[in-house]
């Protein structure tokens, strides 16, 4: 998995991002520290692709289940699910999906609880109406 690190002190994990360039850190010092040199925030374009990217590799049995660029960016653009998104519950859960040894074991739990096989469901209607529209 990959380093969960401050790229600036580089010694705690971070726990925020610079709103502008997304950079990781881990305190309100590290910030300061950051902002002595004006950083470039990024175009919309590069904010959806550093947001989607994963941290680490995936391995996977069929190889389409794999979600091409542009059906990311139209998860990424749904009004709907940013919206979601919005539920700190819904942020948590889909962190420790994403930040555990074994995220599959995590996504099966997490589809027992009320709500995110809701938030799945979504996703998987704006990837079906992608698949439609090719």
């Amino acid at each position: 998995m990959a380093s969960r690190q401050c790229q600036i002190c580089q010694e705690a994990q971070y726990k925020y991002k610079c709103p502008s360039c997304v950079l990781p850190y881990c305190s309100l010092a590290c910030f300061k520290k950051h902002k002595e040199i004006p950083c470039q925030k990024l175009t919309p374009q590069e904010e959806t692709i550093s947001m989607v990217l994963p941290e680490r590799a995936f391995e996977v049995d069929e190889t389409n289940w794999i979600l091409g660029s542009d059906q990311l960016q139209l998860i990424a653009q749904s009004k709907a699910i940013r919206d979601a998104l919005n539920d700190l519950e819904l942020q948590k859960l889909v962190y420790k999906i994403d930040s555990c040894s074994n995220p599959e074991e995590e996504l099966e739990k997490a589809m027992e609880r009320e709500g995110f096989p809701q938030f799945t469901e979504m996703i998987l209607s704006v990837v079906r109406s992608k698949n439609k529209t090719l």
